[in-house]
């Protein structure tokens, strides 16, 4: 199945918000989205502490995702981006 990075918006919440917000996310996928996985999550904060996310996750299309997203709220998806592959440093020989 495709793998695909997320860029949510969350804007400024805090620390409580953003954990219920993530625990919403999961229960509304597990409920809902049975065909997607989540499967990590990067949570950034810039420096007026407006949250932004980088999510991957399994799923059968981009629009499957935002229907996700529709159905949780409370941010905005920014982009949507398909993997193609994954790097580590172990993987280059120096």
């Amino acid at each position: 199945m495709p793998r695909y990075v997320i860029e949510r918006d969350f804007g400024l919440v805090d620390e409580a918000e953003m954990m219920e917000i993530v625990m919403l996310a999961k229960a509304v996928g597990l409920e809902h989205f049975p065909d997607i996985t989540w499967e990590h999550s990067h949570v950034c904060a810039d420096v007026a502490g407006t949250i932004t996310s980088f999510c991957v996750y399994e799923a059968p299309s981009p629009s499957r995702l935002r229907e996700h997203a529709d159905r949780l709220g409370r941010h905005s998806v920014k982009t949507i981006h398909e993997v193609i592959g994954d790097i580590t440093p172990d993987d280059l020989r120096v």
